[in-house]
């Protein structure tokens, strides 16, 4: 194997956009959780977002449309969660399923006529002469804009939940939502609201993949992403700041298999790539031992007359 033909500077710049749209869908489904609903539909409205996005940005040309489109599919699609969790008071689990289901079906009849065509190209945030300074300038300014707007979703959604009193609320609706009620807050609002931010958010991650990482559709092209974002969330013990390492290394681990393969690395093809999705099942079997940290009433159905 010849190390030689790794670049550490280009492998930390391509960690930092192959964590995005896991980061994406992952601080989105944080929230939604923090509210206490457990969407495992993650997977399904990346999908939607990844072909809605897709699908707009060629038939317009902006990628900046693509992915407000993304966003918006995504969240239109959550409602359909939201409406059978919180109205039907439909089981979390299974809605959740369906959901990805569902999403997997609508985005392959949507793109079956958009294969093989190319996506106009995402510009890049021009920094100017900081791009140009070693090391530094290519690993931190030379991305395009989701990825900055990614780590900004971190940060707003930390600063969010921690001093704003929406978050508390929230937070406080995924403990308690019974005396949440009690105290006169709008339980169901504030679940719908936060189950539509982490649809817009797994939307906006499904677009990154299919107009800048894997520029191009395909069926089925977010490849499991959702689920590592729904292990991602555990990992991170629903801190905001967690998802951001935790995507970093997911990332890292990713980008570093694939230069291991172009490097020559004497390992079999297979077992390269399986070994981001086993490192996340093993991190995922030792941190979810302690559920401690989990809101109290995740995945508890809500009516307001108990």
């Amino acid at each position: 194997m010849d190390f030689s033909a790794i670049n550490p500077v280009l492998l930390i710049a391509s960690l930092m956009v192959a964590a995005t749209p896991i980061m994406l869908a992952a601080i989105g489904e944080l929230v939604v959780e923090k509210a206490g609903v457990l969407n495992l539909g993650v997977e399904g409205m990346m999908i939607v977002g990844a072909v809605a996005g897709f699908v707009t940005a060629f038939e317009t040309g902006s990628p900046i449309l693509g992915f407000i489109m993304a966003a918006i599919g995504g969240a239109l699609l959550s409602l359909v969660f939201a409406f059978l969790t919180q109205f039907v008071l439909a089981n979390q689990v299974a809605s959740g399923l369906a959901l990805t289901l569902f999403g997997l079906g609508l985005s392959a009849l949507i793109g079956q006529d958009y294969v093989g065509v190319k996506p106009p190209p995402t510009p890049k945030v021009n920094f100017g002469a900081l791009a140009d300074i070693p090391v530094i300038g290519p690993i931190l300014f030379g991305h395009d804009l989701v990825v900055y707007l990614g780590l900004g979703i971190v940060a707003g959604t930390w600063a969010f939940l921690k001093y704003s009193r929406a978050g508390l609320i929230l937070k406080a609706v995924g403990e308690n939502h019974d005396a949440a009620h009690a105290l006169g807050y709008k339980v169901v609002r504030v679940r719908i609201l936060a189950i539509m931010f982490g649809g817009a958010c797994a939307g906006l991650g499904g677009a990154f993949i299919s107009l800048i990482r894997v520029p191009q559709w395909t069926e089925g092209m977010t490849a499991g992403a959702g689920w590592i974002a729904l292990a991602l969330v555990v990992f991170a013990s629903w801190k905001p700041w967690r998802v951001l390492i935790g995507a970093y290394l997911y990332g890292g681990i990713t980008v570093l298999q694939l230069n291991a393969q172009a490097a020559g690395a004497r390992i079999p093809v297979e077992y390269l790539s399986m070994s981001p999705y086993l490192i996340t099942i093993l991190v995922l079997v030792f941190m979810s031992a302690d559920r401690s940290r989990a809101p109290a009433a995740l995945g508890k159905i809500f009516h307001a007359s108990n």
